[in-house]
């Protein structure tokens, strides 16, 4: 149960930066709200996981999950510059994530 709510967690992060991009700054209350409950179910969700997942390697999953779906979101949704550098860099993330889950327990 815990690596589903340290997945949750991490696309709460994705969540979380993508309502803040859509708050522009914090003035559409409607996303600013949703930017909260995002953030805190990310923070909830990854101190649930922590509870029997080692720092480290709970850590480093929620945020690559997070970096790599917040580069991705930028390049399919909100119409960022698509590169391949940036996809070659996301697929090095994701393998760091599968490694850390490999040698991590």
């Amino acid at each position: 149960m815990e690596w589903i709510y340290l997945i949750l967690a991490g696309l709460c992060e994705v969540g979380l930066v993508s309502f803040m991009k859509l708050s522009d700054g914090f003035r559409k209350k409607n996303y600013l709200l949703l930017t909260a409950v995002a953030g805190f179910s990310s923070f909830f969700f990854l101190s649930k996981a922590l509870e029997s997942i080692s720092l480290g390697l709970g850590y480093g999953i929620w945020t690559g999950i997070g970096a790599a779906g917040g580069v991705l979101l930028g390049m399919f949704v909100f119409g960022e510059k698509k590169d391949w550098r940036k996809l070659l860099f996301i697929s090095m993330i994701v393998i760091g994530i599968v490694g850390l889950k490999l040698v991590g327990e």
